[in-house]
């Protein structure tokens, strides 16, 4: 037997069904504005699969920041909120030897907010060592996070579905 991978970026086939939200879910999208081409392909996967995966498009709000290190602030104002069930970061932080820190710094940020949030905060930021200007590096990255998009949009649909079942169980008394 053969198995065939798939692009995850791509649509699932039609007969694909995924369980149903019991509630409205509403979910941010913050990007940083570096790397715009190549950071882009990541939102509009992302957009794609959450609505394949049962959020109404109308519930998915994207937002711009300067760049990764911007990333938190607005992350953590928008949990703070409560309006969002879920936020999505996603930025691209170029590893020359001097910025490390940043993507570091971002990601322990953002996991941070949503332990003193309990809105569940997931990440697409990359962190390549260079970053060249170059036509195949290029597409490589925007493929890379239009993978990342995908990932990110199963992820978070996966862990809202859960965190409601939990949130159920905990008011019925059960857990």
């Amino acid at each position: 037997m053969t198995e065939t991978m798939t692009d995850p970026a791509a649509a699932p086939p039609a007969s694909t069904a995924y369980p149903r939200f019991a509630r409205p879910q509403r979910v941010a999208f913050v990007q940083s504005s570096w790397h715009h081409e190549v950071v882009a392909e990541c939102w509009q996967a992302f957009a794609r699969e959450i609505v394949l995966r049962g959020v109404a498009e109308s519930q998915v709000d994207l937002f711009e920041v300067p760049g990764s290190f911007e990333i938190p602030l607005h992350v953590q104002t928008l949990a703070k909120t409560r309006r969002y069930t879920a936020i999505v970061a996603a930025g691209l932080v170029v590893d020359g030897g001097l910025t490390g820190f940043v993507a570091e710094t971002v990601i322990r940020a953002l996991m941070d907010v949503q332990l003193r949030t309990e809105v569940p905060v997931f990440s697409a930021i990359a962190t390549p060592q260079t970053l060249d200007s170059g036509d195949e590096q290029t597409a490589f990255f925007k493929q890379h996070f239009a993978t990342k998009g995908a990932e990110v949009a199963h992820a978070c649909a996966d862990t809202l579905l859960s965190l409601e079942r939990l949130r159920g169980q905990v008011a019925a008394g059960i857990v």
